[in-house]
């Protein structure tokens, strides 16, 4: 063998890009394997990061200094706070990104971490030695020696690509597909499957008649991915709405003989919560239209993605149902829309901590384990460089559990439930939501970043003075304020006692502006920090409710469910869960727990439901 690295990555996408990452932030010699290094980081799909659930993952991986925000502020041109009119627990930050932009700050960080190599070739195979893994084969002949291996082939493994009845071999469009991994892993007799995503045509621009739709404006508040950094550094632009029409549908129907989707050519099942236009037209045919919006590409490029047409329709199907809609009936197709099928491991071979069960020293992350997603990709890449670093330094790899993180959900998931389909994360996927909130994802995980190295000198040096100013702003809140004193500076309460003002936090007659006005130092302190405080206060009273609640779950198994109980009228229940409970009617909470893929979240939901209906 050549040359020796702790830890061999495969794969250059957002799983492996964090992977890399922070392996080599936490000491370990590293080398990152792709096909082309100009695609590190590149956006395949929709050049977006965030939006509900998502947003979660993107600013957890802040906490631990990872690569996505930072890359995500520089090449933002349109920012949105998703659920803004709900609590703070469920809003979801989005970024619509410049492609080229964000590329360019991934290889960027990259090239300037220390530790990392990056080896542009295919990974062929891997070399083991006594069941635990030795290397990896190049197919330029070269092998790497290694101790841990990190799989994130994302999209290529065994992949096929599909557009109308043409059938051709890739991960993604003009890029070769990963066989001989593919075919190492079916020997070694995997729990293998196959899974499909896919993407909408590309539009120009130039050619969109912009006046006959509605604007969306990015966001005024200067709220960031990352919680450090430059800020907003791109120019802001604006995205535009439109919707499908019966015309749109008709022609869509017409020309679903022709789609793979229905012609049997794709067996992969594809994403539930971001189905294609066809899924759509077939499963919500009394929809007299669809939603879709216009997100451009980037500042230098007229390219437009029309998110929520995704298709892999024939090419003149596609250019006539995006011409029969409003503001698009000129408009030309740059790129096609298409179809992936590609391998996926089945998760629940895989520990917590994303290591492969049957081979030691092999982490999987991203696309592999069944998910979909740049921010679910690069959250478990961060998960597996982490557990590599720790497996390779001897160490115990920290736990993200369900308490803890939007990571902890999403992993117990899919280790534990498995897919039958790709995995996305949901805010309602999480029975802790209120505490595991966007804006807190610092002070929840950051710290055990830095005990297990994992965090560069300005993240170290932001997340310190950043634990001094909320215990500052803690012993602010602290102090004792009357209700008399509280309606001197105009907060309109009727309560008698006198409280901390954090518990008056509790109370939506006191704002920010009251507390202000009776402690002028919390103007002194970071608007992040004290915002999180207060939304701490908002929150604390549903915490505790929530915990209690969680409590009393464990000792109700024998609770009885009626067996016309309307599964849909239950608040926070996904429509995943909805449908899995409406057909297997458990008779008690007991029997509810063993319906497959039920998330504590969904039990949560359907003992406080209940409860009150048998009341």
């Amino acid at each position: 063998m050549n040359e020796f690295f702790d830890i061999v990555v495969i794969g250059g996408g957002h799983a492996g890009c964090e992977a890399a990452a922070v392996a080599a932030r936490m000491g370990a010699k590293t080398a990152l394997v792709t096909m082309d290094s100009n695609q590190i980081g590149a956006m395949s799909c929709n050049p977006a990061i965030g939006g509900l659930g998502k947003g979660h993952l993107v600013r957890e991986i802040d906490a631990w200094d990872g690569l996505m925000p930072h890359a995500a502020d520089y090449a933002a041109i349109h920012y949105r706070m998703l659920n803004r009119s709900k609590g703070s627990a469920v809003q979801g930050p989005r970024i619509q990104a410049d492609r080229n932009r964000y590329r360019k700050a991934i290889q960027t960080a990259l090239s300037e971490q220390a530790n990392l190599q990056i080896i542009e070739d295919m990974a062929e195979s891997f070399q083991m030695d006594a069941g635990k893994i030795a290397g990896v084969l190049l197919a330029d002949g070269r092998s790497v020696a290694t101790k841990c291996v990190v799989l994130t082939t994302g999209t290529f493994l065994d992949a096929w690509l599909f557009c109308g009845e043409k059938k051709w071999r890739g991960g993604r469009i003009g890029e070769q597909p990963s066989l001989g991994l593919a075919e190492q892993l079916k020997a070694l007799d995997l729990p293998l499957g196959r899974l499909k995503t896919g993407t909408p045509p590309r539009l120009d621009g130039r050619t969109i008649d912009w006046s006959r739709l509605q604007r969306q404006p990015s966001d005024e508040e200067p709220w960031t991915m990352a919680s450090y950094g430059t800020g907003r550094v791109a120019p802001q632009i604006a995205c535009a709405l439109t919707r499908s029409n019966q015309q749109t549908h008709d022609i869509i129907r017409a020309g679903l003989d022709r789609s793979p989707l229905f012609s049997g050519a794709i067996e992969g099942r594809g994403p539930r919560y971001c189905p294609s236009i066809e899924d759509k037209i077939m499963k919500f045919g009394d929809r007299d239209g669809h939603q879709i919006f216009l997100e451009p590409e980037g500042l230098d490029t007229p390219l437009i993605y029309p998110n929520g047409v995704s298709t892999s329709l024939p090419e003149d199907v596609q250019q006539a149902f995006i011409n029969s809609i409003e503001g698009l009936e000129k408009t030309e197709i740059v790129q096609s829309g298409y179809a992936v099928e590609y391998e996926f491991i089945d998760p629940r071979s895989l520990t917590h901590h994303l290591e492969l069960k049957a081979m030691k020293g092999v982490f999987c992350a991203g696309q592999i384990n069944g998910t979909t997603g740049y921010e679910e990709a690069a959250a478990q890449g961060l998960v597996a460089g982490i557990s590599a670093a720790c497996s390779v330094a001897g160490k115990t790899p920290p736990v993200f559990d369900r308490r803890n993180s939007y990571i902890g959900v999403m992993i117990d998931d899919l280790v534990l439930q498995g897919v039958t389909e790709p995995y996305r994360m949901l805010t309602a996927r999480a029975e802790y939501r209120l505490g595991l909130r966007a804006d807190n994802a610092v002070t929840r995980l950051s710290g055990q970043a830095k005990a297990f190295g994992a965090l560069g000198a300005e993240m170290t040096a932001f997340v310190t003075k950043r634990q001094a100013e909320r215990e500052k702003c803690q012993k602010l809140l602290q102090q004792t304020a009357s209700s008399r004193d509280m309606q001197n500076v105009g907060a309109h309460v009727t309560e008698g006692a006198s409280h901390s003002l954090f518990e008056w936090l509790r109370f939506p007659a006191v704002t920010r502006e009251h507390l202000e006005k009776l402690i002028p130092e919390l103007t002194q302190l970071s608007d992040a920090v004290v915002t999180e405080m207060i939304d701490d206060g908002r929150y604390a009273p549903y915490l505790e409710r929530q915990d209690a609640e969680l409590a009393r779950l464990a000792g109700n198994d024998n609770m009885p469910l009626p067996d016309q109980l309307n599964y849909a009228a239950i608040a926070g229940l996904s429509n995943e869960m909805v449908e899995r409970f409406s057909a297997a009617r458990p008779p008690d909470m007991a029997a509810a727990s063993r319906v497959r893929g039920v998330t504590p979240a969904a039990l949560a939901a359907i003992w406080i439901h209940a409860k009150k209906v048998t009341l």
